[in-house]
């Protein structure tokens, strides 16, 4: 994809509820604004990347944007999940995220634990492929980006 790297930002919705609750996976979802401004060379799939919240640290992350088929979606969204335990929710903030690669690409699952198991292998690929120096180093320059004024782009 020519647009990745692509920086975004925007605040924290409320989205399905399923992140948490059903999956044990919390996610952060943005506003229905964000997710139409992507690039459309963005295919829906899974992404790994940089986030931070507020302005805060910065933390691996894994982002999946599409339609989420197993649920049968019928719009479009961007859910991130951080690599990281928070201690609580952060609805309203402000979510900055650098996507930087494609995991794979959406697909429905047969079972619930399927999906999660996907899900767990999608978070340890993110983690692995963050490690790598290049990845280390565009978050040292996502750490600059986060305090300036940059909207979406790349």
């Amino acid at each position: 994809m020519k647009t990745l790297p692509f920086f975004c930002r925007g605040k924290v919705v409320r989205g399905f509820g399923r992140g948490s609750k059903e999956l044990g996976i919390p996610t952060a979802n943005f506003a229905d604004a964000v997710v139409e401004r992507l690039p459309p060379d963005i295919s829906t799939g899974v992404y790994f990347g940089w986030a931070s919240v507020g302005g805060g640290d910065v933390h691996k992350m894994v982002m999946s944007i599409g339609w989420n088929p197993f649920y049968k979606n019928t719009k479009k969204s961007m859910e991130a999940h951080l690599i990281h335990r928070f201690k609580e929710d952060f609805y309203g903030k402000v979510l900055n995220v650098l996507i930087l690669g494609y995991i794979r690409p959406e697909k429905s699952f047969n079972s619930l634990e399927s999906l999660v198991t996907a899900i767990h292998g999608d978070i340890e690929e993110a983690k692995r492929r963050l490690d790598s120096q290049e990845c280390r180093k565009l978050r040292d320059e996502f750490l600059i980006q986060t305090t300036d004024h940059i909207l979406n782009g790349h």
